[in-house]
């Protein structure tokens, strides 16, 4: 799907060009001297934005409260806006980014988690549970049906859907991560060991695939906080307190043990041993989303990022720029494997309103009314769903 939905915008200088941060907004990213007073007319993006430009322009990189929610912002960059110092920092870590992937336009959606619980469920049909064609011959026990032991989830069902009691509250959704047959290593150490490493989750704090170490994971602790971690070998004395987790691939930004600040995954680079998945002859750029999580006086933020065509080095670049802890890939290709959605009730009626216009095709509509996927209709994709706390 190579630039099928890469997204460009004219940007312009402007050195009057003021915008305050709101309050309560994410830590501001880490920005080129140019790009610090450049604009840009943000294409295709279907949030609404409190803005007081005139022709509905954004400042490069600046975050913006958005109209639907409170607690929820947005920014928008090229790769080639982040600061030179980012850059340097990174060194060999990411490989050079090409001319396409430089200019493709970037959106970032963050979830204050102060104002916000976050859950995670099944779709349907993904991520299965039984073995992926990636895993090799010689980790594959034929005796088992899956690397757990099994083949399916019943007697549980999956509703792919929301129960309407609990979509009342909820204030956007966003999908998960790659579907079973695309989960499991083919190249490198991962691939050797634990089966093939099939990508892990837990839902409701029921493990439905085990949690593998070395993986990029999203968790959500019965607490009900938010933590993106690489899962180890020892986190598996704390299962118990895990009630929603998401393995997807490896990292694209750690935590450096010595220093604390966030630094490109070991695999970024490296497209077989990464599972980043891309073409047949290791070309790798296409539309990404991934996750991070932001840390710093600001608060804690869940940040959405969505990436119009670019390699994971690209999304590295960008998400250290923005100040991540840490950093994993979701899902990738498509809109459909790419979808956010913001809700906002407005005279009674629920209103939705998409990260990019395109994602409207993915729901539904039944006299005048938009059915949205996740919310009012079984999809066959896992996602996560964002909640007003309860006060």
């Amino acid at each position: 799907m190579k630039d099928a939905f890469l997204r460009t915008a004219t940007v312009v200088r402007d050195a009057g060009a003021e915008h305050d941060r709101p309050l309560g907004a994410p830590a501001p990213p880490r920005l080129g001297t140019a790009a610090a007073t450049s604009l840009f007319v943000p294409r295709d993006l279907d949030l609404r934005v409190k803005t007081d430009d005139p022709q509905n322009r954004l400042l490069v990189g600046r975050w913006y409260a958005l109209e639907e929610e409170a607690g929820i912002y947005v920014s928008g960059l090229q790769s080639d806006h982040v600061s030179p110092d980012v850059v340097r920092e990174q060194g060999q870590a990411v490989s050079p980014l090409d001319d396409v992937e430089a200019k493709a336009l970037t959106y970032l959606v963050a979830f204050d988690l102060a104002r916000f619980d976050v859950d995670f469920a099944l779709g349907t049909d993904h991520p299965r549970v039984g073995w992926s064609d990636r895993a090799l011959p010689a980790v594959v026990d034929g005796r088992l049906p899956g690397p757990d032991g099994f083949d399916g989830v019943a007697p549980l069902a999956r509703t792919g859907r929301l129960a309407p009691h609990r979509a009342a509250a909820v204030v956007a959704t966003f999908i998960g991560g790659f579907k079973r047959s695309h989960g499991a290593f083919k190249y490198g150490q991962l691939a050797q060991v634990n089966r093939g490493t099939h990508y892990g989750f837990i839902e409701e704090g029921v493990v439905l695939s085990s949690l593998q170490p070395g993986l990029a994971t999203a968790i959500v602790w019965r607490d009900g906080a938010v933590e993106l971690k690489t899962w180890s070998e020892s986190d598996d004395r704390r299962l118990g307190d895990v009630r929603h987790a998401r393995q997807n691939g490896v990292p694209i930004i750690e935590r450096d043990p010595d220093t604390g600040a966030g630094r490109p995954g070991a695999l970024v680079r490296k497209w077989g041993e990464g599972n980043w998945s891309g073409s047949q002859d290791q070309k790798f750029r296409t539309l990404r989303a991934g996750l991070c999580l932001q840390e710093s006086a600001a608060g804690r933020f869940l940040i959405y990022g969505y990436f119009s065509s670019v390699t994971t080095s690209a999304m590295a670049r960008v998400f250290q720029a923005y100040g991540c802890g840490y950093a994993m890939l979701l899902d990738m290709n498509a809109l459909e494997h790419t979808y956010l959605a913001v809700y906002q009730t407005r005279n009674g009626k629920r209103e939705v309103h998409h990260l990019d216009r395109g994602m409207s095709v993915l729901d539904l509509t039944y006299e005048g009314a938009v059915v949205p996927r996740f919310l009012a209709y079984p999809d066959n994709r896992d996602f996560f769903y964002v909640s007003r706390k309860a006060r």
